[in-house]
């Protein structure tokens, strides 16, 4: 693997269990941007934050890598519906209306930013990298 793509392997893997912890040390944060419509919204943050923490430590596992991968795939897919709550009802800590409007909407294409950083670690790496 080449050396920025193990760099960024860390990068990512720390920033998974770092947002994973903060899903746990605070809920209330989370619990607020969830659709009003999912069930159960502190355990469906406990279990994304767990998720989170465990996946992020599976990626620098290469035993595992590929799957840890398409596990954080299918995480921000599965997290997809509450970014586009937030950008459309304009979401803050404080529920809809509380937001920023601006950010709540540049923050939905880094969706995919973090699903094709994520698929890059499904991808055999070309023999002979530095």
């Amino acid at each position: 693997m080449s050396r920025i793509k193990t760099i960024l392997l860390w990068v990512m893997a720390v920033l998974y269990m770092f947002a994973g912890y903060n899903h746990l040390m605070n809920p209330a944060f989370y619990v607020a941007i969830m659709p009003p419509k999912l069930p159960n919204p502190e355990w469906l943050n406990v279990i994304s934050g767990l998720a989170e923490i465990v996946l992020g430590v599976f990626i620098l596992e290469p035993r595992v890598r590929v799957l840890a991968a398409w596990g954080l795939i299918a995480l921000l897919i599965a997290v997809l519906p509450a970014n586009v709550y937030v950008a459309m009802e304009n979401v803050g800590s404080d529920g809809p209306g509380s937001g920023n409007a601006m950010a709540n909407y540049i923050r939905l294409p880094f969706q995919a930013v973090f699903i094709l950083w994520a698929w890059w670690y499904t991808r055999p790496d070309a023999e002979g990298t530095v």
